[in-house]
């Protein structure tokens, strides 16, 4: 197994990507920490992974917040001795405005959210890393952090600065056996492009934008993840990795 003896935690794990990677993980022999503060939704990706034979626990968790953030990790050392993945993946999108149009506070969600969480994520689980000598970090980035698109100012931000605090973290901690990565997933089918699914004009457009024609699946980019997670991938880091079937290249 390829995460044999491995600990992970997954941020936006009670759905979507998150929870297919968390799936993914604990049939590869990694114990899952899955936090999200979707309670229902976090217990239901445990059931599912501990009916399956994996091992997994959930922890209420709201990722712009330092102390939810430390109380994660502090949890995860004391349930499972240690840390050797981390998988930033909480986040949201926004609704489709113009940027002067856009409301303050939802600016701030989405930044706080998207970006803000993944550097709380890096800032407490990389002095655990350290001292289990080295680990993965993958952040959940976005093709629209790479190319961009009108009406997702926020959006569009969050996810490009994550790219770069990708490549920061990756040039910080590489000495220490630390590979940071991103993934930059396309229209992948979860609850966040719901919007769009309901846009009887816009959604026959959207759902063929890529070169393969299709949306994606959660458990294509989980695999992704995995293979960033796993040692497939040790001489890798400070990249982004595009899961969004050719979509980049429109």
């Amino acid at each position: 197994m390829r995460l044999e003896n491995k600990v992970a935690i997954i941020t936006g794990g009670s759905s979507g990507i998150g929870r297919a990677t968390a799936i993914s993980f604990a049939r590869e022999g990694a114990r899952v920490a899955v936090a999200d503060l979707n309670v229902n939704g976090g217990y239901e990706t445990v059931k599912m992974i501990t009916e399956s034979g994996g091992e997994a626990y959930f922890q209420e968790t709201d990722v712009t917040k330092a102390l939810d953030m430390k109380e994660l990790v502090r949890q995860t050392i004391e349930k499972y001795g240690a840390i050797h993945i981390l998988f930033n993946n909480a986040g949201v999108g926004q609704s489709e405005v113009k940027s002067v149009d856009l409301d303050e506070g939802e600016w701030d969600r989405i930044i706080n959210i998207n970006l803000k969480g993944a550097f709380l994520g890096i800032k407490y689980v990389v002095p655990e890393m350290i001292k289990s000598g080295g680990g993965s970090i993958i952040n959940t980035a976005s093709l629209l952090g790479l190319k961009g698109q009108k009406y997702v100012a926020a959006y569009s931000a969050s996810k490009g600065g994550l790219i770069l605090l990708t490549k920061n973290a990756a040039l910080e901690y590489g000495k220490y056996g630390i590979r940071v990565n991103a993934i930059a997933p396309g229209v992948i089918d979860t609850d966040i492009i719901q919007g769009w699914k309901d846009d009887e004009r816009k959604w026959p457009i959207i759902s063929k934008a890529n070169a393969l024609r299709r949306i994606g699946s959660p458990e294509e980019v989980a695999a992704a993840v995995l293979f960033l997670a796993s040692d497939d991938s040790s001489f890798i880091t400070g990249t982004t990795l595009s899961v969004d079937g050719g979509g980049s290249t429109f």
